[in-house]
C-alpha cells in the first residue's frame, strides 16, 4: 500500500535527515515526486509505500517530529 503526501519542514528541520531516518525505522519506499527547499522551509511531494501499518505509523512520527503533513488523493494499490 501507497500513499502520496507533501512533506512541509520548517526551517529548523530542512538539515534534518528524517526521509532517510523514516526508510530505516519503516522498512519504506519514498518516491519523490517533487521538491523545492531554500532557507526557510522545503517541501517534498512524494509517494510512500510499504506495509499499511508502518506506512501510517510513520506519517504519524513524521508529524510528532515537526513536519506537516498533507494526504494528496486516494490511497496507491501496489
Amino acid at each position: 500500500m501507497g500513499v502520496k503526501v507533501r512533506l512541509t519542514f520548517p526551517e529548523e528541520l530542512i538539515r534534518q535527515p528524517l526521509l532517510a531516518r523514516m526508510v530505516q525505522a519503516y522498512f519504506l519506499l519514498p518516491n519523490i515526486r517533487r521538491a523545492s527547499v531554500d532557507d526557510h522551509e522545503g517541501w517534498i511531494i512524494c509517494e510512500i509505500d510499504g506495509e499499511a501499518e508502518a506506512v501510517e505509523k510513520s506519517l504519524s512520527w513524521l508529524t510528532s517530529q515537526g513536519v506537516k503533513v498533507d494526504a494528496l488523493g486516494d490511497l496507491i494499490e501496489g
